[in-house]
């Protein structure tokens, strides 16, 4: 899969994401309704789509201050967005993408259901260790 590899400046206006995130120290994180959980250090691809407003999406999950909406919303207070890749287009492709971050090695799930809710995958939050 060809991603733009670029800071979102002018991103496309609708098609698919993923932000890679570093998390420094454990933390222990209220995720919404979802619930608690403690976040291990290291490094973390989170997948996510925004088909019709790609534009708009990428630039607010970059912001400190914010509503919390979205599962990335709580995990963002605590973690840095080292990379950011688009996918452009009209295809529905982010769980595709998520299971390709599974498939790396070490990859795993360490929250059920994180940013998954509207599909059947375990979580679109792959932890890919230190």
């Amino acid at each position: 899969m060809d991603a733009l590899k670029t800071s979102p400046v002018d991103p496309p206006r609708i098609g698919c994401y993923q932000l890679h995130l570093l998390l420094s120290c454990p933390a222990s994180i209220r995720v919404g309704a979802l619930g608690d959980f403690t976040f291990p250090s290291g490094r973390y691809i989170y997948t996510g789509s925004a088909m019709n407003g790609l534009a708009a999406r990428v630039p607010r999950h970059l912001r400190r201050d914010k509503k919390m909406h979205w599962h990335i919303d709580y995990l963002l207070q605590h973690a840095e967005v080292i990379q950011v890749e688009l996918f452009p287009g009209a295809e529905q492709r982010e769980c595709r993408l998520n299971q390709e971050a599974l498939s790396l090695p070490g990859a795993r799930v360490v929250v059920p259901g994180f940013g998954s809710s509207d599909c059947r995958c375990a979580a679109h939050l792959v932890y890919l260790g230190s």
